[in-house]
């Protein structure tokens, strides 16, 4: 008789396949087939991200819309919100008289980035066909005179000025003079120049109150609003490098690297907060990338946010909901869906170009980006008098130009 030898694995399958087939009236051991095999899930290639997925030239009809935006603003003093600290009731007056340069806009910040969006864009809209070009120019003449700039001074230099703006609205500052020293560097054009001579005294005083105030910070500022740490840090460093000042480029390097460089497993899933308009992850994401070299920056991506998916979907990051435009705390989540989208532009170009991550940071960034700038409209003061600046910012990849 022929003996069946059975290995332990093997006695264990014909004890199960014996009692399976236990009352039944005819059992047969199943014969695998490759005909009845599953065939194997090929998974389709990735579209990998090229120059045309990111963000260039200004469409003119955005720039105008824009520019629109900016100039009903940025000389309209109400309705204002005026936060400073006074010491004396005579400290308190009407914002024209506070702030003769940056009274628009409803609050200082946003009247600063609003003459930077019309500086941005005549360095960089096209100028066929763009009737609004002398409309600017003429407001950044009312505002950036010598008279205007001496208030601005005199508010910067009051005793009971404390954190006054920091870092928001004095990053915002010099982002506002790199552009206008960038301009005229590349053009000649001697508008930007004789605009920067006024500004200047102010900048310098501004940067030396930045370099006093960063040996001091003891901890990163992970908010997703105006105080964000890591959002300052990207505008004071660019204007750094631009101006040539390595105190302060060394400053935020070495606070940046010390505060961020063991930083691993970011809960972007805890994101948006109700109010954000900056995502604390992503921002500390785009900062970082100006810092490390890019062989570091790929290393410190995959323990910072490890998540990201490899597959070029866009789901995995959903934009920011907005359920109420006239509210000034909520309509915040408009701009957060610009900013992330200028975002996940620049880290993606951080990344190796065979990097699969980049697909997917690129297809998240496009969704942002279309609902970011869908939502640029005059409907609601509360988002129109700053909103444009987010989009300008991100249509025109300054982030990375």
């Amino acid at each position: 008789m022929k003996k069946h030898i059975f290995t332990a694995p093997r006695l264990i399958s014909a004890l199960i396949f014996a009692f399976a087939c236990t009352g039944m009236s005819a059992c047969t051991e199943p014969v695998p087939s490759e005909a009845s095999a599953p065939a194997a899930k090929v998974a389709a290639p990735i579209s990998m991200p090229t120059a045309a997925d990111f963000p260039s030239d200004i469409d003119p009809a955005l720039a105008a819309r824009f520019a629109k935006l900016a100039l009903a603003c940025v000389h309209q003093e109400f309705p204002n919100k005026i936060s400073r600290t006074t010491n004396t009731a005579e400290e308190i007056g009407r914002p024209k008289d506070l702030f003769p340069a940056f009274y628009g806009c409803f609050d200082w910040h946003s009247a600063v980035h609003g003459h930077w969006l019309l500086v941005r864009l005549l360095r960089t809209a096209p100028e066929d066909g763009a009737p609004w070009r002398e409309a600017a120019t003429k407001a950044l003449w009312q505002s950036f005179n010598v008279n205007n700039m001496k208030g601005e001074r005199a508010n910067f230099a009051r005793p009971a000025r404390g954190s006054w703006e920091r870092p928001y609205g004095l990053a915002w500052y010099l982002q506002l003079t790199a552009e206008l020293r960038e301009w005229y560097a590349e053009s000649g054009d001697e508008r930007p120049n004789w605009w920067l001579m006024n500004l200047e005294p102010l900048e310098q005083e501004i940067a030396q109150s930045l370099k006093d105030w960063l040996p001091k910070l003891a901890y990163p500022i992970r908010l997703g609003t105006h105080n964000q740490s890591a959002f300052a840090f990207g505008l004071m460093l660019d204007w750094a490098r631009v101006a040539g000042d390595t105190e302060m480029e060394q400053l935020i390097i070495e606070r940046s690297l010390a505060f961020h460089r063991g930083d691993v497993n970011c809960p972007l899933a805890y994101e948006p907060s109700g109010e954000d308009f900056l995502s604390p992850c992503l921002m500390e994401a785009d900062l970082m990338r100006r810092i490390l070299p890019p062989a570091e920056f790929e290393v410190w991506f995959s323990a910072f946010m490890p998540d990201v998916p490899t597959d070029g979907r866009a789901d995995w990051l959903l934009p920011g909901i907005v359920k109420d435009a006239s509210d000034g705390k909520l309509v915040h989540l408009d701009g957060v869906n610009s900013s992330r989208a200028w975002n996940l532009y620049n880290i993606a170009r951080a990344l190796p170009e065979d990097d699969p991550r980049r697909a997917s940071l690129v297809a998240a960034a496009k969704v942002h980006a279309d609902t970011g700038v869908a939502a640029v409209s005059d409907e609601h003061y509360s988002g129109s008098h700053w909103l444009a600046s987010f989009a300008t910012y991100l249509m025109t990849d300054r982030g990375q130009k």
